[in-house]
């Protein structure tokens, strides 16, 4: 091989190992289940209020409408038949203030147990994108799914599921007002977006979507679609597109991206 090639090589596999180092392998080959442990471990504390006049009141406020929300109309819904097979309602949690929301497409078998979003494998590697990768707490931003239901055997979910769960989603969106949305997934990006593209075709540039539902009303927010983590799992080699995914926010939020890894 020539010098130069092994020069590009030796490059480009020191940028693969950095990027999975940033969203969560920490050696090759990849154990997901260390990986995971080890992003469990980074347990973050509470983000420090901002000091800015009235953001106590504001995050308070979006707080309880929230929680309006969840006790008047999700928490017993029953629009769709998983009604019956749940365990619990997996509503989201987080920073009811949070500049950004990542929004993924169901609960599954941990999380319809725990009654919280992204705590199986995937989510930890989600908070290893969000700590290691963004630099930023889990209880910085904003987490939930499209459906509030686990739907059975993990499937994805079916129109009817969404078009009854969808509107919960829009109006927990209406509430944060996030600056960006992140779609974790085809499911959760076709929903906002309200299109059949693949995330192939979606991901890498922002797109518009609009709280309203419509284009007439209101100011859009930018939403970036990227790869679900459960896929990240099963395909790490996905996991540098990930990572430019997630640049493009942070540049987007003018949040500092690790040296070496622009």
């Amino acid at each position: 091989m020539a010098p130069n090639k092994s020069i590009d090589a030796v490059k480009a596999l020191r940028q693969n190992l950095q990027t999975d180092a940033l969203l969560g392998a920490a050696s090759v080959p990849v154990s997901m289940t260390r990986v995971a442990q080890r992003a469990a471990e980074r347990a973050a504390s509470p983000s420090e209020p901002s000091g800015r006049t009235g953001t106590t009141r504001r995050t308070g406020d979006k707080a309880e409408r929230l929680r309006r929300l969840y006790e008047d109309h999700v928490r017993n819904c029953t629009l769709c038949h998983l009604a019956t097979m749940r365990t619990q309602v997996v509503f989201g949690q987080g920073n009811p203030d949070a500049r950004i929301v990542f929004v993924g497409e169901a609960p599954g078998f941990e999380e319809d147990r725990q009654g919280l979003a992204f705590v199986g494998r995937a989510g930890h590697l989600l908070t290893a994108m969000i700590e290691r990768g963004m630099g930023l707490k889990r209880e910085d931003v904003y987490i939930c799914n499209v459906l509030k239901c686990r739907p059975p055997n993990n499937r994805t979910p079916s129109t009817d599921e969404i078009a009854a769960c969808a509107p919960h989603l829009f109006e927990q969106l209406r509430i944060i007002e996030p600056q960006v949305i992140i779609a974790l997934g085809a499911p959760a990006a076709q929903t906002l977006l309200n299109t059949k593209d693949s995330i192939g075709r979606l991901r890498g540039r922002f797109h518009d979507f609009y709280p309203s539902g419509s284009a007439l009303v209101g100011n859009p927010i930018p939403l970036m679609a990227t790869y679900h983590p459960a896929y990240l799992l099963r395909s790490p080699w996905e996991k540098r597109k990930a990572w430019e995914d997630l640049k493009r926010v942070m540049e987007r939020l003018g949040l500092p991206i690790p040296e070496g890894y622009r």
